[in-house]
């Protein structure tokens, strides 16, 4: 089962290595592909709205159809990990297509990305930088596949 990780914005700085250890752990267990869209509308005094727009373009324009999209914001569900890898594994047992996670910049999100969004989660009540957001997802999808083949990574 594939599972899409799209984010506005490239990682920089010095959580870049751990985000892309985590990726990599977490393509042990998922067909992991990650992308990442420009930020910003083009110009710098655009509004937040127009940013959002913009931004929210460009990740539909990543999503395939078929994947349920989950998108990623503070105002989401909360999940636990075993609750997650659950989640992950009902789609693979389905033999669904996929799970696109969906991270934006700055201002957040645009409308027709959460209503195209079937479902939404948050990693944290707090706002988070996106790289932030990108290495917590990351290593909870990694701590999912561990989760369901029983490794010991998981104590909780």
């Amino acid at each position: 089962m594939k599972v899409l990780v799209v984010v506005v914005g490239k990682v920089r700085g010095d959580l870049a290595a751990a985000i892309e250890e985590y990726e990599q752990r977490a393509r042990r267990y998922w067909k992991l592909e990650v992308v990442e869209v420009a930020q910003g509308a083009g110009r710098r005094d655009a509004e937040p709205s127009a940013v959002m727009d913009a931004e929210g373009e460009r990740i539909l324009a990543k999503i395939d159809a078929k994947l349920e999209l989950v998108a990623l914001t503070r105002a989401g569900k909360a999940m636990s990990s075993t609750n997650l890898a659950r989640y992950l594994e009902e789609h693979a047992v389905r033999s669904s297509p996929g799970v696109a996670f969906v991270i934006g910049g700055a201002h957040g999100l645009g409308r027709r990305v959460l209503d195209r969004a079937r479902r939404t989660m948050t990693l944290s009540p707090m706002t988070l930088p996106h790289e932030m957001a990108r290495l917590v997802l990351a290593e909870q999808l990694y701590r999912a596949g561990t989760i369901l083949r029983g490794e010991p990574y998981h104590k909780g």
